[in-house]
C-alpha cells in the first residue's frame, strides 16, 4: 500500500505549460461538445473550471473520466490532466469549457509514463538546491566533513552528468576538473582502505568549489534508489516485472480499469473525525451507494449506518488496536500487530489505509506483515492516528511496506515519528532500512526530510580531535541512523553538499543549510525515545509457519 505522511501546499499543482488561466468563464457551446452519438462521452479532455491554493479561478486541462444522470441533471466524474488523482471529482455541465473539448480517438488509451494504461498522477516538481556558491557574504562554517573515497588511478570516469544520480559502489562520478578524471567508489565495510588513500584537507567556501556531477542524465536510475526523481511513484523502474514471492505491495499500475481510477467512497466517520477519501478502496459494492460509511475507530469495522455502528459499539470491548504496547511516551503509543494472528482487523486498516494510498496493492492474505499502529490516548481510549506496515522478511532490507498518517492528524509532525520509529526498530534489529519503493509524492517529501534532518544532525555534532578536521564515512552515518547508504548519498546530493577538491570529496556545511536545519528542528517537537521502547526482534526465518 502507499505511503501518504503529510500535506504538501501545493502538491498536485498544474505544471508549467499546462493549459492556464482564463480570465472569465467560456461562453458554453453545447453542440461543440457532442460526440457523434449527440452527447458527451467518456474520454473527452477540455478545460474545467477549479479553484487553486490561493482560492483562484483556473481552467486546466481534464479527462472525463464518468458520466451520471441524477433526477435529470448530469455530472461528470473528472480527472486533471497532470494533478494528482486525489484531486478528481464530479463536476457540473456549467464547469465545462465545450469550446476547447477535444475527443478521443479510436481505441486510443490514456498514456503513461510507462505506456499502460490510466492516468499519470501527478507529482510535486523536484527542486535541486543551488550548490553553495560564495559571494562574499557566506562564512566558512568551522565544521568541515570529510569523505574517504577509494579512488583507483587508472579508471576514467563517464563523462557528463547528473546531480540527482546517486553514488553507489556501482556509479560513477566525474568531478568537474579539467586535469583530473577518476572513477570514484564510496569506502563499504566489505572494502578495505587503500594505503594511497589519505584524509581530504579543509575545502573552505572561497568560489572555487568544484560539485560533484553523477552519470549521464540518459541513464535509468536505479530502482532502490529513493529520492532522485520526482516521478518516483510511477517510474517504470517501481514497477514489478513478475509477481514477487514476497510480501511486498508495489501496486501493478497495468490493471488500473476505469473502476480503480474514481473514488467509490463518498465520505468515512471514523470516531470524532469525518474523512473525505483521495482514492478507491476496495470496499463491498453495496457500501458505495451510501452517503457516509461509519467506522469503529477501535476495531475498525464497517457498518451502513449510524444505528449498526451504535449496536456494534455495545458489543466491541477494544478500547486499543489488538497486539502489543511496545511503546509509550505522554498520550503517544505503538502497538505491534501481527497480519496472521489479528487478520480481520489487519485487513480493515488496509480498506481504510486504501482510501488515501494509490501506489500500493491491497493484499487480503496479511499473513506476511506487521502493523504497527500510533495510537492518541485520551479517557475514552486510544484512538488511532497512523501506522507503517513491514514485511517479517524482507528480502530488499525493505523496514517499511507502507506508511500513511491519518488526514485529521497530519501536519501535526506525526508523519516523521512514524519514520522515526520505524528506524528505531531497525536500529534494534541491527539492521540499515529502507521504505518500499515506490513511494507516493507525500511520502517521498516526508522522508527526504526526515533523511536531510538526521543527517545534518549527525554532521553538525561531530567534533575535531586534536585540532584536525572531523571525518566521517558514508557507512559510518549509516550505522550510526540505520539508513541505507544509498538513502544517505542520494541525500546528501540532494542537499548538495558533496564538493570535490585537489582530488577527493567532501561535505561543505554553508551558514543557510546549518541555519535551516537549526529553524527545522525547533519545530519538530515530537521525537522517539529509545528509552520508552519495548521492542524484542524475532527470526522469522527459523519459523517454519508464521
Amino acid at each position: 500500500m502507499a505511503e501518504v505522511v503529510s500535506p504538501v501546499p501545493g502538491a498536485g499543482r498544474r505544471e508549467p505549460g499546462e493549459v492556464g488561466r482564463a480570465r472569465g468563464p467560456p461562453v458554453a457551446d453545447p453542440g461543440a461538445a457532442l460526440s457523434p452519438q449527440g452527447e458527451i462521452i467518456e474520454g473527452c479532455r477540455l478545460p474545467v473550471l477549479r479553484r487553486n491554493q490561493d482560492n483562484e479561478d483556473e481552467w486546466p486541462l481534464a479527462e472525463i473520466l464518468s458520466v451520471k444522470d441524477i433526477s435529470g441533471r448530469k455530472l461528470f466524474y473528472v480527472h486533471y490532466i497532470d494533478f494528482n488523482k486525489r484531486l478528481d471529482e464530479w463536476v457540473t455541465h456549467e464547469r465545462l469549457d465545450l469550446k476547447k473539448i477535444q475527443f478521443p480517438k479510436k481505441e486510443a488509451k490514456t498514456p503513461t509514463k510507462n505506456g499502460l494504461p490510466g492516468s499519470r498522477p501527478g507529482s510535486p516538481e523536484r527542486e535541486v538546491p543551488a550548490s553553495a556558491q560564495a559571494s562574499g557574504k557566506t562564512l566558512p562554517i568551522p565544521v568541515q566533513i570529510t569523505l574517504r573515497f577509494n579512488l583507483p588511478k587508472e579508471r576514467e570516469a563517464i563523462p557528463g552528468g547528473e546531480p540527482d544520480q546517486p553514488l553507489s559502489s556501482s556509479s560513477c562520478l566525474q568531478p568537474n576538473h579539467r586535469s583530473t578524471k577518476r572513477k570514484v567508489d564510496v569506502v563499504s565495510p566489505a572494502t578495505p582502505v587503500p594505503s594511497e588513500t589519505a584524509p581530504a584537507s579543509v575545502f573552505p567556501q572561497n568560489g572555487s568549489a568544484r560539485r560533484a556531477v553523477a552519470a549521464q542524465p540518459g541513464r535509468k536510475r536505479k530502482s532502490n534508489c529513493l529520492g532522485t526523481d520526482e516521478d518516483s511513484q510511477d517510474s517504470s523502474d517501481g514497477i514489478p516485472s513478475a509477481p514477487r514471492m514476497t510480501g511486498s505491495l508495489v501496486s501493478d499500475r497495468s490493471h488500473d480499469d476505469i473502476v480503480t481510477r474514481m473514488k467509490n467512497i463518498e465520505c468515512i466517520e471514523l470516531g470524532r473525525h469525518r474523512l473525505k477519501p483521495w482514492y478507491f478502496s476496495p470496499y463491498p459494492q453495496e457500501l458505495t451507494t451510501l452517503p457516509v460509511l461509519y467506522l469503529c475507530e477501535f476495531c475498525l469495522k464497517y457498518g451502513r449506518s449510524l444505528k449498526c455502528l451504535q449496536r456494534h459499539l455495545t458489543k466491541c470491548d477494544l478500547r486499543h488496536p489488538p497486539g502489543n504496547e511496545i511503546y509509550r511516551k505522554g498520550t503517544i503509543s505503538f502497538f505491534e500487530i501481527d497480519g496472521r494472528k489479528n487478520k480481520s482487523y489487519s485487513q480493515n486498516l488496509c480498506l481504510l489505509a486504501k482510501c488515501f494510498l494509490d501506489h500500493k496493492t491491497l493484499y487480503y492474505d496479511t499473513d506476511p506483515f506487521l502493523f504497527y499502529v500510533m495510537t492518541e490516548y485520551d479517557s475514552k481510549g486510544f484512538h488511532i492516528v497512523g501506522y507503517f506496515s513491514k514485511e517479517k522478511e524482507s528480502t530488499e532490507d525493505y523496514n517499511v511496506a507502507c506508511i500513511l498518517t491519518l488526514p485529521p492528524y497530519q501536519r501535526r509532525g506525526y508523519g516523521k515519528l512514524l519514520i522515526e520509529f520505524s528506524y528505531e526498530l531497525s536500529k534494534v534489529e541491527g539492521k540499515t532500512g529502507t521504505p518500499e519503493k515506490p513511494l507516493s509524492d507525500l511520502g517521498l517529501l516526508s522522508y527526504r526530510s526526515y533523511w536531510s534532518q538526521t543527517i545534518l544532525e549527525i554532521l553538525m555534532g561531530l567534533k575535531s580531535e586534536s585540532g584536525e578536521r572531523p571525518q566521517i564515512t558514508i557507512n559510518e552515518i549509516s550505522e550510526i541512523t540505520s539508513i541505507k547508504k544509498e538513502d544517505v548519498i542520494s541525500t546528501l546530493q540532494y542537499l548538495n553538499l558533496i564538493n570535490y577538491y585537489k582530488g577527493q570529496y567532501i561535505l561543505t556545511l554553508s551558514e543557510d543549510i546549518v541555519d535551516g536545519h537549526e529553524r527545522a528542528m525547533l519545530k519538530r517537537l515530537l521525537r522517539i525515545d529509545s528509552k520508552c521502547l519495548h521492542f524484542t526482534p524475532k527470526d522469522w526465518s527459523k519459523r517454519g509457519k508464521w
